[in-house]
């Protein structure tokens, strides 16, 4: 996935027209946006062609997909209908859950995002201790995009040694949790970026001022 300026938008507002809005700002400066719970649920799965057919962004439904394989089947089969460019699944939920998103990704030759470990300070208590074998796990699978934090480089660092150079790696946690975009793209392809943006009095001007930062 080309990604411009290494920069995907975490757009977790309540509202079409919230969104809409944030997204006429900022679509000279990003073409890629991630939509979670909170936008989906609010509007529906509708939004995500909305979103795309009004400003031709490529979208990355970040819905950590974590159930067993039937039920992430159909979980995928309806996003990517709706038109998503791309889903994250977790991985602690095993290979074959986590086979079911990625079968379902290629059915419809669409991506799957294999999250190994969250940017959350609770993410330490748990979900770490298995994020190098989750990785490994994927790499087994053939899978080749990722999901892992920019508020802990030396995880990022252990999990790009493990994936290797030609995986795609897209890392949250930049701006509000603390995470620093430059350095983070020493090990990353794009950093996820949401409230530093989208609750900034003039999100353009933050996007920007962010890309600057990035060079």
């Amino acid at each position: 996935m080309n990604i411009k300026n290494n920069l995907i938008l975490a757009l977790d507002v309540m509202s079409e027209s919230e969104a809409i809005e944030i997204c006429d700002s900022i679509k000279e400066n990003i073409d890629t946006i991630k939509i979670g719970y909170p936008l989906a649920l609010a509007e529906g799965l509708e939004i995500i062609k909305k979103l795309k057919d009004e400003f031709g962004f490529k979208v990355i439904c970040d819905f950590k997909v974590a159930d067993i394989d039937a039920t992430n089947s159909k979980i995928c089969d309806e996003t990517f209908k709706a038109g998503a460019d791309a889903i994250i699944c977790h991985g602690f939920v095993g290979p074959d859950s986590v086979q079911a998103c990625l079968d379902m990704a290629n059915r419809h030759e669409k991506e799957l995002f294999l999250l190994t470990e969250m940017s959350h300070p609770g993410a330490k208590m748990f979900l770490q201790k298995d994020a190098d074998a989750i990785a490994q796990m994927g790499i087994d699978m053939g899978i080749t995009n990722y999901v892992a934090p920019a508020t802990r480089l030396d995880r990022l660092s252990d999990i790009r040694n493990i994936v290797g150079e030609d995986a795609y790696i897209i890392s949250p946690g930049v701006g509000k949790q603390g995470g620093d975009g430059k350095k983070t793209l020493k090990y990353s392809n794009a950093i996820i970026v949401g409230r530093s943006i989208y609750e900034a009095d003039n999100p353009k001007t933050a996007c920007e001022t962010l890309i600057k930062t990035l060079k």
